[in-house]
């Protein structure tokens, strides 16, 4: 199996969203990846489990909550090693965390840049997230290798 890395600031949100709908799209294609998310700094977020924004955004596309972790999660230095893609969901957000944590990471990183629920609606950065994450599940079912992957999207 392979896996992707979605990394987000809370671990509440943007990346578990991803998570869910990577995870989702690729067992519908069959494919040996999956994706799993982490937080840079949870404790920023709502100790709640996950956002109801996200919980109703997967709900309207018929993707279980079962297709991301149960809580919330701070990243690790194993998790980083164990992705062989790394999606940061904002580069201007995340870049810093990286940095200060993890700086051999930083530029082992791809930086997406979808904006928080205190800049954007959710109406706006879900689907954002849901296209690109598409995008990623169809180059890696076409056999592109993630260094040669388009992050234009």
């Amino acid at each position: 199996m392979n896996y992707v890395l979605f990394l987000c600031t809370g671990n509440y949100y943007r990346s578990r969203f991803a998570e869910a709908v990577f995870n989702h799209h690729a067992r519908l294609r069959q494919l040996k990846w999956r994706a799993f998310s982490r937080g840079l700094a949870i404790h920023l977020a709502p100790d709640r489990g996950l956002s109801p924004h996200t919980r109703a955004a997967l709900a309207a596309r018929g993707i279980s909550v079962k297709s991301t972790a149960a809580r919330a999660r701070r990243v690790t230095a194993q998790d980083l090693s164990r992705a062989a893609v790394r999606i940061a969901l904002k580069e201007a957000e995340h870049r810093p965390y990286l940095g200060a944590s993890f700086p051999e990471w930083v530029n082992k990183v791809v930086y997406w840049h979808v904006h928080d629920i205190d800049v954007a609606e959710a109406e706006e950065t879900l689907p954002q997230i849901e296209t690109r994450t598409v995008a990623l599940v169809s180059q890696l079912a076409c056999g592109v290798a993630p260094g040669k992957m388009d992050w234009s999207g």
